[in-house]
């Protein structure tokens, strides 16, 4: 589908170039995350949220809408093909003559966008309340244009800065628990992991949010989240490490060797497709339970022998795909558990243990978790902290139903039985990165001032139906950093609002700062 980037509208949009007073010469706009009262962040624990959303999209959107796609789609093809493509649309939907057309080609005759678009830095952390960006036109009769681009600016927007927030709460979430259980620092650059391309909205969404999720970490499985940082953000997968895997299973590859034959499956991956480096194995096909507590023993020898690849690198990693990810990785406490009179966890004529919550009943290496099983085979060490680590030829990945709220479960629970943080890779999927709405943060873009008649006209929101959520600036607006926070001062005067932290990114048609994955990077991790 080829993007008309005139088309990239609420119907509304095209009607209000005419519903504005006589002699309306500007209109000036905010985009801002105006609330994070519905957004998925963690309250409690060692990593409650910081208040501050991740800045990050805006020159993607720029460099793919608002220069690629006005030129290729509007400004470079003949002027009766380019707005005959926009009458047509809005006679057809809207009525022979509904929406004039005269502004459009004005438009076209220009040849260029009108419009100056100033920003923070990205990867600025931004407190609510705060715009990182503002809108408006360059040329006084295309007043009209500021708005008009509302709704492309908002859907380009708001994922790639609500994905990049909850990466960057991911992270803070993964060095606390880290540092509390003394696990490799390093090891955090790969331990959340972005799987969530297949459930995203098409393949520019998953480009977009993926692209958020690599400010953040180094894993991914979303391709073409790379080539986005490449093709718009200055990033050089040949002198840099924007994102990478590794070689890994599904459940056809696994189901394909037959259910008789699993353990032959895994020694073949293990010994003959990948003899050294890393692999990824699904083991939840049939029984878990059985995989890491039966056939982990009589794979260990063929494991530990493997050999280190270039980088040193010689892990299985076994992958649970299934079930509650909190009991699968670190099984039960004891005090979740039916004892016996000395107060130890009971078992049963079947050797089973029942749990107090429900009744259910347990096999042993369900109680004791994928974690406990791995470390009963293989050992490992143990860190300055005197918490467990596996052992180096040994991991775990969990990547289905990953939450903040039970990422800080698995990694709390982990500490309560004596391991590192360390020992596990979360995936990260749809349900987070896509279980999330523009209303997740309160994005939205609002004028809040004008010019009619040369007179400049404070705008405001405030419905008193709303409980304060919608409630806008008001009039010219500037930003300044003031003890570690952005400060947003509004009702400025056209000179002040000419300073502060808002600079121009964007003006009649060009890009005007460019900034590096590499930079955006940086400034992120050390605070925005």
């Amino acid at each position: 589908m080829k993007l008309n980037p005139l088309n990239l509208i609420d119907f509304y949009k095209s009607g209000h170039v005419f519903q504005y007073p006589a002699g309306t010469e500007k209109v000036y706009s905010n985009f801002t995350p105006r609330s994070d009262r519905l957004a998925p962040v963690l309250r409690t624990g060692p990593a409650t949220f910081d208040g501050k959303v991740v800045f990050f999209g805006l020159q993607g959107f720029v460099l793919d809408i608002l220069i690629d796609a006005f030129n290729t789609e509007f400004f470079r093809l003949p002027k009766a093909q380019a707005v005959g493509r926009y009458r047509r649309r809005m006679d057809n939907a809207l009525g022979p003559g509904a929406v004039p057309v005269d502004h459009i080609e004005a438009l076209h005759d220009l040849g260029y966008l009108p419009l100056h678009i100033k920003a923070l830095p990205e990867g600025s952390l931004v407190d609510i309340k705060v715009p990182p960006f503002t809108v408006t036109e360059t040329l006084p009769q295309f007043f009209w244009l500021t708005n008009y681009i509302e709704t492309v600016l908002s859907n380009a927007n708001w994922k790639p800065m609500t994905v990049a927030t909850l990466a960057y709460q991911y992270r803070r979430l993964l060095e606390a628990y880290g540092e509390m259980t003394g696990g490799d620092p390093l090891f955090i650059d790969w331990q959340a992991h972005d799987f969530s391309a297949r459930g995203m909205a098409g393949p520019e969404d998953a480009a977009r949010s993926g692209a958020g999720h690599l400010l953040s970490f180094t894993g991914t499985d979303t391709v073409n989240a790379i080539d986005y940082l490449e093709d718009f953000y200055g990033a050089n997968s040949d002198t840099e490490m924007i994102g990478g895997s590794i070689p890994a299973t599904e459940h056809s590859v696994m189901s394909m060797g037959g259910q008789l034959d699993e353990l032959g499956t895994f020694r073949r991956l293990i010994t003959e497709v990948y003899p050294a480096g890393l692999v990824s194995i699904v083991s939840d096909t049939w029984d878990f339970w059985q995989v890491i507590s039966n056939y982990a023993v009589q794979l260990k020898a063929e494991i530990l022998a493997r050999q280190p690849n270039a980088l040193g690198q010689a892990k299985v990693v076994f992958r649970p795909d299934s079930g509650d990810p909190v009991l699968i990785l670190t099984g039960y406490l004891d005090d979740e558990l039916v004892s016996d009179a000395q107060g130890q966890p009971r078992r049963d004529a079947q050797g089973l243990y029942e749990v107090r919550e429900g009744g259910r009943r347990i096999t042993d290496a369900e109680r004791r978790g994928a974690v406990q099983c791995l470390w009963d085979v293989f050992g490992g060490t143990t860190t300055s902290k005197g918490f467990k680590v596996l052992h180096e030829r040994v991991g775990l990945i969990y990547g289905d139903s990953i939450t903040l709220q039970r990422a800080d479960a698995i990694l709390r629970r982990l500490m309560t039985k004596g391991f590192a943080s360390t020992n596990v890779v979360l995936g990260v999927g749809s349900f987070s990165y896509q279980f999330i709405t523009r209303d997740s943060f309160g994005m939205a873009m609002k004028a809040t001032a004008g010019v009619v008649n040369g007179e400049l006209r404070e705008l405001s929101k405030d419905p008193k139906t709303d409980g304060g959520t919608k409630k806008s600036a008001v009039g010219l607006l500037r930003v300044e950093r003031e003890d570690g926070r952005y400060v947003l001062y509004d009702r400025q005067t056209p000179e002040q609002e000419a300073g502060g932290l808002l600079q121009t990114v964007f003006k009649d048609g060009e890009l005007l700062r460019r900034q590096t994955l590499a930079e955006i990077r940086a400034r992120l991790r050390s605070g925005g």
